[in-house]
């Protein structure tokens, strides 16, 4: 496994853009709705990982509630695994609480779950599948 992102909630991606990209150097490389999760995300390599910048695009996001309960920050943790659905089925066998038991389409067509953060010492989770590659 490896840290395959880092996912910020911000308000807006174009004001985020301002420290990440323009005074930090990162490069977005990627942008893309995701109308199930309803977010707007941003892909910025750093080393092996990346920098996901996370915009709502409603206000029924999870996003949206997420930055009227705490701000902008670091939304969640994302590790890549090889097979997400062996993943899954070893987390819920350990006895974690999964916010999803099967995986889902999410950012660049990765599968993706979320592990809740009851079960990671208060960090939202999300494990990720590249099947493009």
């Amino acid at each position: 496994m490896k840290i395959d992102h880092l996912g910020i909630a911000t308000k807006s991606i174009t004001e985020s853009l301002k420290f990440w990209g323009d005074a930090l150097g990162l490069e977005n490389v990627h942008t893309e709705v995701v109308e199930e999760q309803k977010v707007r995300v941003a892909m910025l390599p750093i080393g092996e990982s990346r920098v996901e910048l996370l915009e709502p695009t409603s206000d029924d996001s999870p996003i949206s509630k997420f930055l009227e309960k705490r701000g902008g920050g670091i939304h969640h943790i994302a590790v890549e695994v090889d097979n997400i659905a062996t993943a899954l089925q070893k987390l819920k066998d350990a006895g974690m609480q999964l916010i999803d038991e099967t995986p889902r389409v999410g950012a660049e067509g990765c599968l993706v779950a979320f592990v809740h953060p009851k079960s990671a010492n208060g960090v939202l989770l999300e494990l990720v599948q590249n099947i493009n590659k």
